[in-house]
């Protein structure tokens, strides 16, 4: 019975293989036991919506328990006995991607045995995107007047692509009324004669169109209602970026809110008289909406940093939105506005531009006034080294006198002799330091002169940095702007700066703008 049993097993696993082929790169266990997948050629590549179904077996004789692993939100259907069905929904793959590898890990165990033996296997499906035509509703009727140029638009919520493809509109000729003009932005324009009013007002007319979608050109035909108006019916008004009903918008206070306002009429659009707004703070002007055309508007508002107070936080504003016919049937929408506190960049740029200009002065100043105490120092330095040239000293003292000697003078008289002094004379021309006497030391002069251009180029070399650092308003903002400033500041205030004795300089120093822009090259003068 046991040669029974065991011809049976692999009778039946030779089967298997035949009709599902062996995985390639498999886990095996040391039993040898691996997981048997369909080996067709790109079983594993699906599209969007595609159902592919296997059952997957194993090369061990006993009954394995199936379970999949991350496969938790695709929807794939995967049971404890290896049956795999999967529908790819059509949102897995965008229209740009256009393919992408979804991987899952199927296992097989045998909990029964002592050894807990498992096998898992790695597989990968790419699932391509499946283009889906355009999407039209049933589209709410187009009620036009005799003698008047009716214009609807086809509404984006009614006429729309799943796969966010852009449309095009295509008429067909054939279902075209004499007059008539469908555009491809989808516009249709007509302007009933007598006749063609009194044939749709015994029975309306169905107008087909195409729709088709980009850059897959997949089509869909869909139908337009057009009936003859029997009453006054009041205009309509679209708000766009919004919904059906009341809309509900949130904004900064530096912020711009821009709303397009779309009316028509079903008796026509040139029933249409007025379109306008109000609102429950006056504060919003007029002149926020703009008309571009008589039947399309632009709301267009910036609250300002002044609309909310700190305290408050923020503030609700309603703007209803209206639109009357010539006999005064009124339609409105009405739009919330949540206007948010937020911090007033114009004055914080404002007050760091004082303080990256203000710093900079302060350089300019130092650097102008270090400028002059050199010249000055300089003038000093030469008076000092032409004191030393020109004030000397003769120093005369006798020599050894070897004798006394009477020298006789050849004269008609007689009587007069002149004695003479014999030996050596020693003459000294000692030179006397002037600049030590009188004045200041030169060496001191040239200690100043060295300090004085040492922090002249420190001060230089901080202010370039800074000044082209922070030239754009957007970079003062960030929060090393004041390091940076104590650093500048910590440069300025150098200590050997008492050592030159500016104070009778300091007053005479100015810096304007035009200094700022020569001393340093790359200071920019944007503050708002």
């Amino acid at each position: 019975m046991k040669i029974v049993k065991y011809r049976i097993l692999l009778v039946f696993l030779s089967a298997s293989l035949t009709s599902f082929g062996q995985a390639t790169d498999s886990t095996s266990s040391q039993s040898g036991a691996r997981l048997i997948l369909p080996d067709s050629s790109g079983w594993n590549i699906i599209k969007e919506n595609q159902v592919v179904s296997f059952h997957v077996l194993t090369s061990d004789p006993d009954p394995a328990f199936f379970s999949i692993h991350g496969a938790e939100e695709l929807g794939i259907v995967f049971d404890s006995l290896g049956n795999f069905s999967w529908q790819p929904s059509y949102d897995l793959v965008d229209r740009v991607t256009r393919m992408k590898d979804y991987t899952v890990i199927i296992e097989a165990s045998w909990p029964g045995r002592p050894e807990n033996l498992r096998v898992r296997e790695t597989v990968s499906f790419v699932v391509s995107h499946v283009n889906r035509p355009p999407v039209v509703e049933e589209i709410p009727v187009f009620y036009v007047k005799q003698s008047t140029n009716n214009t609807y638009q086809f509404p984006p919520e009614f006429v729309y692509d799943l796969d966010g493809d852009p449309l095009v509109f295509k008429s067909i000729i054939s279902e075209m009324p004499e007059g008539s003009v469908l555009s491809s932005q989808g516009q249709f324009t007509w302007n009933p004669s007598r006749s063609q009013f009194i044939s749709i007002r015994r029975e309306p007319l169905e107008l087909e169109f195409i729709v088709q979608d980009q850059p897959d050109k997949a089509e869909t035909i869909g139908k337009l209602r057009i009936a003859p108006t029997q009453q006054d019916l009041p205009p309509d008004i679209l708000l766009v970026p919004g919904v059906p009903g009341d809309s509900l918008f949130s904004i900064k206070e530096d912020e711009t809110l821009n709303l397009k306002i779309y009316v028509s009429d079903p008796n026509g659009d040139d029933d249409v008289s007025h379109t306008s707004f109000v609102s429950n703070d006056k504060r919003v002007p007029p002149t926020a909406l703009k008309g571009n055309t008589p039947l399309q508007y632009e709301f267009t508002w910036s609250p300002g940093y002044d609309y909310v107070d700190e305290l408050n936080g923020s503030i609700v504003t309603d703007i209803v939105f209206f639109v009357l016919d010539k006999s005064n049937n009124r339609t409105q929408k009405k739009a919330t506005i949540k206007v948010t506190d937020t911090e007033d960049l114009i004055k914080k740029d404002a007050q760091l531009y004082e303080k990256y200009r203000n710093y900079l002065l302060e350089a300019g100043r130092l650097v102008k006034l270090l400028d002059e105490n050199q010249k000055e120092l300089n003038k000093e330095y030469k008076r000092a080294r032409r004191g030393k040239q020109h004030r000397s000293i003769v120093n005369a003292s006798l020599g050894a006198v070897t004798g006394i000697t009477p020298v006789v003078i050849d004269s008609p008289d007689q009587s007069k002799i002149v004695s003479g002094v014999g030996g050596t004379t020693v003459l000294t021309l000692g030179t006397l330091e002037a600049t030590e006497v009188i004045g200041r030391s030169k060496e001191r002069i040239m200690d100043k002169i060295k300090t004085g251009i040492d922090i002249r180029n420190r001060v230089q070399s901080a202010g370039d940095e800074f000044a082209r650092k922070y030239a754009l308003k957007s970079i003062r903002r960030n929060a090393e702007f004041d390091k940076d400033i104590e650093k500048l500041r910590a440069t300025l205030n150098d200590p050997r700066i008492v050592l030159l004795e500016l104070d009778a300089y300091e007053r005479n120093v100015r810096v304007e703008e035009k200094d700022l822009k020569r001393i340093f090259l790359d200071y920019g003068s944007e503050n708002r």
